[in-house]
């Protein structure tokens, strides 16, 4: 039986667009029907990059393609992107179309790639996933069309990391949150490979993906099919920690775990956090008189409405380091059955002495109904989307959003991951209290 969903918070597979929008000077082309670029790209699409939005090649697929194919079309397109796109990296992307149809997009690509050009193939039809298991799909394709060649023999980089994390554009603040993690990481004295966004080296840095001595995935779950792939491939070891780390506590946690896993120097970790920790609890202690003052009229229960990377990371924060009670907890990203154990658990032992209920769905009408009918929802805090501005104002609560669509906020570097993640989630969160004061 078919069921209506409201309110998306990701696209299909053809998303994976975005994912090559954030790598610099890289460039998607599709092999799909008019308009999907364009729906994508209002939903989760918040800035070009440098080949983005609307300068996105596309064989704008039809009925006569679908008829007689559209391989030719596909060569035409490419041919024109070469001349008009000057780019590192160009990423050929499937979607309904072509792949319903069968066109041989591999076929069409590997003429290309035995001529020495930078292009890639992925398929991406939209019906076969959503963009964070696309994302992995694109990804692997890169590493195994391309960065495969430039496999080095003399072994690995000491104390080189692949860092495989939130996802570009799906998650609003990627690029903060990113270059956040490599700050920290750096800091413990790791080279790092962040490989999207204003903080990587672009297609010369993924070059060097063979050449890391471990991969780090700091994700619940998306990511870990390209950790698990580059294991087998190159033989490279990784770590996994199921969450984003927000605030103090769990960022420390993430960093001494990391450091036990690559074997980094100990002083010299032990040095960055007591550095890192004091700035950050310094700020904490600033904000006493306004905690004290405001007592009566900050929220105290929060639900969320986020992916389960930024659901866990959150509540581990809210709850631990501000004394937030977390009621009902929502994972909207259509989590694979076989990663949502571990999350349960994590909610079920996010301290010492609480526990929290935790669903998994991907209506977000149906999770606002629940939220609505919930008697002990006074005065809370809501994480989610756009798509919650109308329940926060209905029901009093105030409102962060942390997921797409974003719709009412401009991002540039904002990001929350990290010690300066957790203090801007502080800003954020309260600076939407006060404004209720006037």
């Amino acid at each position: 039986m078919s069921k209506f969903i409201e309110q998306p918070r990701f696209s299909c597979a053809l998303g994976a667009q975005q994912s090559v929008v954030a790598i610099k000077r890289a460039v998607p082309i599709l092999h799909s029907g008019p308009g999907c670029s364009g729906k994508i790209s209002s939903l989760i699409g918040q800035g070009e990059g440098y080949a983005g939005g609307n300068t996105i090649p596309c064989t704008n697929a039809n009925e006569s393609d679908i008829v007689y194919g559209g391989e030719e079309k596909l060569r035409t397109v490419i041919d024109g992107a070469f001349q008009v796109l000057d780019a590192d990296l160009y990423v050929v992307l499937t979607g309904c179309t072509s792949d319903i149809v069968g066109d041989d997009v591999g076929r069409v690509t590997g003429e290309y790639q035995d001529k020495g050009q930078a292009i890639v193939y992925a398929e991406t039809g939209g019906f076969k996933s959503n963009n964070y298991v696309s994302h992995e799909v694109v990804v692997k394709a890169i590493i195994d069309q391309y960065v495969d060649k430039f496999k080095e023999n003399n072994g690995k980089i000491k104390g080189l990391v692949n860092v495989f994390s939130t996802i570009p554009y799906q998650d609003p603040y990627w690029n903060g949150n990113l270059e956040e993690l490599k700050r920290i990481l750096s800091g413990i004295g790791l080279k790092v490979n962040i490989l999207f966004g204003a903080d990587s080296g672009g297609v010369e840095e993924w070059k060097t993906i063979p050449s890391a001595e471990f991969n780090l995935v700091v994700s619940a779950w998306a990511g870990l099919g390209v950790a698990k792939h580059l294991e087998e491939k190159y033989g490279t070891p990784y770590f996994h920690f199921p969450y984003l780390p927000v605030g103090g506590v769990e960022t420390s946690k993430f960093l001494r775990q990391v450091a036990h896993f690559t074997g980094a120097d100990e002083e010299k970790v032990e040095a960055f956090i007591q550095n890192e920790e004091e700035k950050f609890y310094m700020h904490i202690e600033r904000t006493a008189d306004f905690m004290l003052e405001f007592r009566y009229g900050i929220p105290r229960r929060f639900y969320t409405l986020l992916d389960a990377s930024y659901a866990v990371g959150f509540a581990k924060y809210l709850l631990n380091e501000l004394g937030i009670v977390p009621a009902k907890q929502f994972i909207i990203d259509d989590t694979p059955e076989e990663f949502q154990a571990a999350i349960r658990e994590q909610f079920l032992n996010i301290s010492e002495c609480r526990s929290v209920d935790v669903s998994f769905g991907v209506d977000g009408g149906a999770i606002q109904q629940e939220i609505r009918e919930d008697t002990h929802k006074n005065r809370a805090l809501i994480l989610g989307s756009g798509w919650e501005r109308d329940l926060a104002k209905e029901i009093g609560a105030d409102l962060l959003i942390l997921s797409v669509p974003v719709s009412y906020r401009l991002v540039l570097d904002c990001g929350y991951v990290g010690y300066n993640g957790g203090l801007r989630a502080i800003e954020d969160i309260y600076d939407r209290v006060l404004d209720t004061y006037r």
